[in-house]
């Protein structure tokens, strides 16, 4: 698996990152006034964020010279949230590869030594433009590089696209193609917004349903479930 999240400063002399033309690295898409916001940290000023057939950068406005970048081997999933409940603002959402045993998503200092980040351990990037109206379109982007870089130690023993998701409770996605029932055998009323992508998928390159739950259906269901219990 490539490297996770790393700095980046190789800045071109226009400003933008310099590309790896020998090897066909190629822009694809530039996105001004975007931040990023790494693990449970707070997002960065904006900055611009460039998306190339190979990679994510993202370059501070703020601090000129000094980025970010990942490759798209290393992200393992992505995602558009648009729930307030797991994130503020409107974002892509990304997993990525990270050091064995870091398990900095879940409040642990591990991540940061001696006051400074420690990238290697970041697992989760969320990426937030300026235009939330455009995180669809970007993530389309996502999709393909995602198919033009695929994992190479992929299995092929998934199922029906279903993935464990306990990393992903807080933003409210479920994977998979159909309905789920939870714990308490309350039906889950979904519909489809967009895909996620994920490396590794057998039979859909990588990509699976994100489903959203309504949750006044679930109230209403609490609230039938409370009036049976009253006798009502």
């Amino acid at each position: 698996m490539a490297a996770g999240l790393q700095r980046f400063t190789d800045i071109a002399g226009e400003g933008g990152p310099r590309l790896d033309a020998a090897s066909g690295e190629e822009l694809l898409r530039v996105d001004r006034a975007a931040s990023v916001a790494l693990g449970r940290r707070a997002p960065e000023p904006p900055g611009t964020l460039f998306v190339t057939n190979r990679r994510v950068i993202w370059l501070s406005e703020t601090e000129k010279g000094q980025g970010y970048a990942v490759d798209f081997l290393a992200i393992t999933l992505h995602a558009v949230s648009r729930d307030p409940e797991a994130y503020p603002s409107p974002c892509i959402y990304t997993q990525i590869d990270a050091q064995d045993g870091s398990d900095e998503e879940a409040g642990g200092s591990d991540s940061e030594a001696n006051g400074e980040l420690q990238l290697a351990k970041i697992s989760e990037m969320r990426i937030i433009l300026s235009d939330p109206g455009q995180l669809d379109a970007l993530f389309d982007v996502f999709c393909h590089c995602a198919e033009l870089n695929p994992d190479p130690n992929a299995g092929c023993n998934e199922e029906n696209g279903w993935f464990g998701g306990e990393n992903m409770a807080e933003g409210g996605w479920i994977h998979g193609d159909e309905d789920m029932v939870d714990g308490n055998d309350l039906e889950a009323h979904m519909f489809y917004t967009n895909l996620i992508g994920q490396n590794g998928v057998h039979d859909l390159n990588r990509s699976v349903r994100e489903l959203q739950i309504d949750d006044q259906r679930f109230e209403d269901a609490e609230e039938e479930q409370e009036i049976q219990e009253n006798g009502h």
